[in-house]
């Protein structure tokens, strides 16, 4: 473990050193970036460091209409619920999908999506979602609720949720695309651009808004109904909204978003394209994270060259460390050809 008393970005001082910083998940650098950083602090201005009322309230803050419109036009939804954090979005989410049928939850499925005392199954999750068509398609309409991430981050995929479109049944989809918002889809809409648009089945999306985009906070999008329902569960009617500033800087920085994405795009493809002969390095589609071979010894040779990537024991304490290399687009062409040229020198020689 390292400690620091710096937020990372590009890089990050630990050990006394300085090092290139490929870990994280500020995909596009938000955080540190000036433009962004600017209207967060005119958000700061106007609003304060908080909304001090709940959103169920007799007075209500119209910027968070705003923002709504904003990320329910952005994941191609009817209307979306914002909240202060991911998690909360996530719990609002499956607290919704739990009266509306059983809950068959994917392996590996985010705790965020999990109630207390979820069955969550382990093994191959292809055939899984396999065999969660056919027991859905034997039962009766709303009888089941799927719950499932449409990135896992760890492992650096994106779920393939193809078979869904042989469900025959009116079934509700739970996906939490924490970490498909913003930098999978066209202009980042994330996961719904490659799910099956079967009409028996219908999306509701939870999402961190803290990953791509460095807002604290967290959304759910789906139809209006389903959506004006949530609004009425105490998940939402009781919770303090998402601090207003940096959701004022979202509405007011997607100039600054779409450079963002466009550079981590070109990053991606650049490491993509020096790392293509090395089996050693897992990638998969416009992700930016890879996983590396190689355990403490490849992270052990990085860290001697003052690159720190992301490396713990996943999914349980006893499995094997899980190494990876997460790419943003705060860094420059140079720190991607160090990184690549790293593990051409560590797996090839």
């Amino acid at each position: 473990m390292h400690l620091t008393d710096h937020t990372p970005g590009r890089t990050v001082l630990t050990d006394n050193r300085e090092h290139l910083f490929f870990s994280g998940f500020a995909y596009l650098g938000m955080h540190v970036s000036p433009d962004f950083t600017a209207k967060v602090a005119e958000g700061l201005a106007l609003y304060g460091s908080v909304f001090p009322s709940s959103r169920i309230a007799n007075l209500r803050l119209s910027l968070y209409e705003e923002v709504e419109h904003a990320f329910s036009t952005l994941l191609r939804q009817q209307a979306a619920a914002c909240f202060s954090s991911g998690y909360l979005a996530g719990q609002a989410a499956i607290q919704y999908g739990y009266t509306k049928g059983e809950i068959l939850y994917a392996p590996n499925t985010h705790p965020a999506l999990q109630l207390p005392g979820a069955k969550v199954p382990r093994g191959d999750w292809a055939q899984w979602l396999r065999d969660t068509v056919q027991r859905i398609n034997l039962g009766k309409d709303h009888t089941y609720v799927v719950a499932a991430d449409g990135v896992n981050p760890l492992t650096a995929t994106i779920n393939d949720f193809s078979p869904l479109q042989e469900v025959t049944r009116k079934t509700l989809v739970i996906i939490d695309d924490s970490h498909g918002i913003g930098i999978t889809g066209p202009d980042g809409a994330g996961s719904i651009a490659h799910l099956p648009q079967n009409p028996h089945v219908h999306y509701l999306l939870s999402a961190s808004t803290g990953k791509a985009f460095s807002v604290e906070g967290g959304v759910t999008a789906g139809k209006a109904a389903d959506i004006a329902a949530l609004k009425r569960m105490p998940a939402f009617t009781a919770s303090t909204p998402m601090m207003p500033a940096p959701a004022y800087a979202f509405i007011h920085s997607q100039n600054a978003v779409a450079v963002a994405q466009r550079k981590l795009e070109q990053n991606i493809l650049h490491f993509r394209e020096l790392t293509t002969d090395l089996r050693e390095v897992e990638q998969f589609s416009a992700l930016p994270m890879f996983v590396l071979k190689g355990a403490q010894e490849v992270y052990d040779h990085l860290l001697l060259h003052e690159v720190l990537i992301s490396s713990f024991r996943y999914p349980f304490p006893d499995s094997p460390r899980l190494n990876r290399a997460v790419i943003s687009a705060l860094h420059l062409r140079e720190d991607v050809e160090k990184l690549a040229g790293l593990l051409q020198q560590y797996y090839t020689h």
